[in-house]
């Protein structure tokens, strides 16, 4: 039997979940599906140019496992850069730790990285929603 995924860090968000060849219906296309963990190793080591040591230490993963991703990850870029068929990217994270998302307060306008705690800004104590 073989061992279950370790949990991935993920931080990336994409604002599209689908891309194509312009001018042929996706009905038409072959369709590569790109998963969370493999987005981010792009958006980590191609995107941000971090080392793969940095990136995969981001995703709490090993090197040599964020190696695989990425090399994954490329490949199916490239057959559907090359061969012209869609990217689906998966819109499930079963085995992933999302990263907290950024608030800003609406009564003094700090940015926290690490949300609010019970519903209260850091920095003015005033209550919030989140």
């Amino acid at each position: 039997m073989a061992r279950p995924l370790k949990k991935r860090k993920i931080g990336c968000n994409p604002s599209s979940y689908y891309f194509k060849p312009r001018g042929i219906s996706l009905s038409d296309l072959d369709e590569i599906e790109l998963a969370h963990d493999e987005l981010e190793a792009i958006r980590l080591a191609d995107l941000n140019d971090l080392f793969q040591e940095d990136a995969a230490a981001k995703m709490l993963v090993s090197r040599a496992t964020f190696g695989r991703i990425i090399v994954r990850a490329h490949q199916k870029i490239a057959d559907a850069i090359i061969n012209g068929k869609a990217i689906r990217i998966s819109d499930n994270l079963p085995q992933s730790i999302k990263e907290k998302s950024k608030h800003i307060c609406s009564n003094c306008g700090s940015r926290s990285e690490f949300g609010f705690r019970k519903n209260k800004c850091k920095n003015c104590l005033s209550s919030t929603k989140e």
